[in-house]
């Protein structure tokens, strides 16, 4: 039978065509759809033809009304069972009261039960019992090749071995939707298209998403006339049938044409679906009208899915390589990069990687005004114009193009060593950004036919949407670059995650110097203070008795005399102490720290006998809890805990008895411990002032001291990483603490 074609047939609007609802099925079988009860709802037209029933005459009745008691009784279990799936399931073959033979394919779809009948010659059941040897065979063959086209040649011989097709082409889709024939296999006189192209308008939209979802479709003879359904709603939904799994669909006059232009009466096209997508198809094509039975296009459809899982697997062995290659050159690059202390100068010492990392021609970081490049770049004036016209198209993410020119225009005479470009921006306030160039990839792409004269000449019997020609058509490509890598693209956006962590731990870096340059200024200021009021104090004293004593040379008050002399010692003594301190002060800030295991019970012990003198007839009571060991730098530990007891000390002269307890916790993370006593205590509106060089909260006339004390331990245990900190009732005692990480931070 010849499909007619309309006078006025327009197919160039292919790509809007209702494909998986055409409303006919191809004519080499017949199709009921059915209600759950098995009542026929819908007969294709060509019913009688196969069956001898009318159409009309079983609308509304039971199935067996069609088939007859036998055959009915074979299907009847497994349509009506309510186990159908969306995808069409072989159920049997069945022979009609006409004597004529049906291989049955039933399924579940849109709210119908779909009944499909294919004529056969054989009275018996589809033997599948090649499936496995086939199957074997091609697994064999397939661990045999790593490669992908040595994958796909296995598989079209394998595909034309079991169907006789006079050419089995398999395809891969490029980024762009174009399938380039990766193999082929063919009979002697079949023209060749391996190597070629076929333009992503071949096969529309809603073609490939039907492909991606229904695995395998079958054209028997492009000359077919559709035998549409009867009626033409269907009776469940009141809409056209939607046929999108049916082995019987009827598919579009514009792909027919197709066909016929291409010297093409029968095929069958076969997914490749990897990881949800339509990765290519195993294109049969044959001269004359070939019928493919149900178990040779399901041997086809397993083989199919077996080449995309070894697909899926090589793909992903080779992108696994490929990302841990890239991401090995983004760890080197880092490691250099958190060495210094100019992120600029850091990058350009780095340059060469910067290249390896995006298989780059040149490379170019962009900060302000400044620009610095490697490679082969664009001038400095075409890069600042670059990236201001990045800021203005506001590209604050990750941007690629392997083809610039199309979407920046003055990127026209930049096409030979910048036609790709990848940019990423290294800040969202300022103009910086690191950007990748590639050069132009000249390349020729060799077309099954000239994609740009789809249309019919004028004078042509019909205007159709297909070539009429698949002469090779070579395309020369120019103003493109090698394509940007999915996981170039991926890595460069953990790049700059990972840049901006280090620009984040660089400005920590700099708010801690800052608040070291804080708490140093100040100290300074204290010593600035010390130096002109505390250091002064003394001096006069010394001064001041110095002249006294010289006013008073040749008194015969030798008691008198001798008082001065004391005061002057004093005096002088204290002076001395406030520079020991001060330097010791000093020092604490610069020594590096020698951490080692310290046992705190024996260095609290030893700083007891050492206050011994201070504690000549005096009743301490000392509580000292099991102490436990730290580690920590056992020299300033001690000077910390020496200060503490010895300020504990003092500061309970005029208890009887002094208690003073030493007490720990363990937090997890940290030994916190605690001086506390009995003694005279602080208030508690000036404790952020206790831990200061020179800050005392007691009179000197009551209790003697320079005031460098709690500053050395603040700063001792802040060198561990810990803190300090002091609660007090005045007049009732005081509790000192301090924390000591249980993991010390690096030197």
């Amino acid at each position: 039978m010849t499909q007619a074609q309309p006078a006025d047939l327009d197919l160039s609007s292919c790509d809007r065509e209702p494909i998986r609802t055409p409303g006919s099925i191809q004519p080499h079988g017949f199709m009921l759809t059915l209600s759950p009860a098995l009542e026929v709802l819908q007969a294709s037209a060509n019913l009688e033809d196969w069956t001898g029933c009318a159409v009309a005459q079983v609308l509304g009745r039971p199935l067996a009304s069609v088939l007859g008691a036998a055959a009915h009784a074979r299907l009847a279990p497994e349509l009506g069972g309510g186990a159908l799936g969306s995808r069409p399931l072989y159920l049997g073959t069945v022979t009609l009261e006409n004597g004529r033979h049906f291989d049955v394919l039933g399924h579940a779809w849109d709210k119908l039960v779909i009944a499909e009948f294919e004529r056969v010659d054989r009275p018996q059941p589809a033997d599948f019992r090649h499936l496995y040897p086939l199957i074997s065979d091609f697994l064999a063959k397939v661990n045999e090749h790593a490669s992908i086209p040595a994958l796909t040649d296995v598989a079209a011989r394998h595909v034309r071995a079991v169907t006789g097709f006079g050419r089995v082409m398999i395809y891969q889709f490029d980024p762009d939707g174009h399938g380039r024939v990766v193999a082929e296999s063919k009979a002697e006189g079949y023209h060749s298209y391996l190597g070629q192209s076929f333009p992503a308008s071949d096969i529309p939209a809603q073609a490939r998403e039907l492909y991606t979802l229904s695995p395998i479709r079958l054209i028997q003879d492009a000359n077919y006339h559709p035998s549409a359904l009867v009626p033409p709603r269907n009776p469940a939904t009141g809409a056209a049938n939607d046929l999108s799994f049916a082995a019987l669909r009827s598919v579009s006059p514009v792909h027919l044409q197709y066909m016929r232009n291409m010297g093409t009466l029968a095929s069958m096209s076969v997914s490749l679906v990897v990881k949800g997508k339509l990765w290519g198809l195993v294109s049969c094509h044959n001269a004359t009208p070939c019928p493919v039975p149900v178990e040779k296009r399901t041997a086809c459809e397993q083989l199919g899915q077996i080449l995309a899982l070894c697909i899926e697997s090589r793909e992903d062995a080779r992108e696994l390589q490929f990302r841990l290659e890239v991401r090995r050159v983004m760890v080197e690059l880092l490691g250099h990069l958190t060495k210094g202390s100019d992120f600029l100068e850091n990058m350009s010492g780095v340059f060469p990687e910067l290249l390896r990392f995006a298989r780059a021609g040149g490379v170019a970081i962009v900060a302000d005004d400044r620009i610095l490049g490697y490679g082969d770049t664009p001038d400095e004036q075409a890069i600042r114009d670059l990236s201001t016209w990045l800021a203005v198209q506001g590209h604050t993410e990750v941007f690629h193009t392997s083809h610039l020119a199309s979407l920046y225009p003055p990127a026209r005479d930049l096409v030979r060593n910048a036609s790709g470009l990848l940019a990423l921006p290294i800040s969202r306030i300022h103009k910086h950004y690191l950007l990748w160039f590639r050069p132009e990839l000249v390349r020729t792409v060799e077309w099954a036919g000239n994609p740009y004269e789809k249309q019919a000449s004028p004078d042509a019997p019909t205007q159709l949407s297909p070539r009429q020609s698949f002469a090779a058509w070579r395309e020369t490509i120019h103003g493109h670059s090698l394509p940007w890598h999915s996981a170039e693209i991926e890595l460069t956006t953990e790049f700059r995650s990972a840049l901006l962590g280090i620009a984040l731990e660089r400005a920590e870096q700099m708010a801690e110097l800052a608040e070291e340059l804080g708490r140093a200024n100040k100290e300074l200021e204290a010593f600035s203070y010390s130096v002109s009021h505390d250091l002064r104090a003394p001096l006069r004293h010394i001064v001041g008795f110095s002249d006294l004593l010289l006013e008073s040379d040749g008194a015969e008050d030798a008691g008198r005399r001798q008082r001065f002399l004391k005061n002057i010692k004093e005096s002088a003594r204290l002076a001395g102490k406030l520079v020991d301190d001060l330097l010791s002060f000093s020092q604490m800030g610069r020594a590096a720290l020698r951490p080692t295991t310290v046992d705190m019970a024996e260095l609290v012990s030893a700083c007891i006998d050492k206050l011994a003198i201070d504690m000549r007839d005096r009743n301490v009571d000392w509580h000292i809890d099991a102490l436990p060991t730290v580690h920590a730098d056992p020299s300033f530990l001690h000077l910390a805990v020496y200060n503490l007891l010895s300020n504990a000390v003092k500061f309970t002269s005029q208890r009887d008895p002094a208690v003073i307890r030493i007490t720990f916790e363990d937090t997890g993370t940290d030994t916190v411990f605690h001086v506390a006593d009995n003694g005279a205590g602080f208030n508690m509106d000036y404790v952020h002032k206790l831990f200061g060089v020179f800050q005392r909260l007691h009179r000197m006339e009551d209790f003697q001291g320079t005031g460098i004390g709690l500053a050395n331990v603040r700063r001792i245990v802040e060198r561990h990483n810990g803190r300090a900190w002091a609660d007090s009732v005045q007049g009732e005692g005081a509790t000192f603490s301090f924390s000591i990480p249980k993991q010390l931070p690096t030197p």
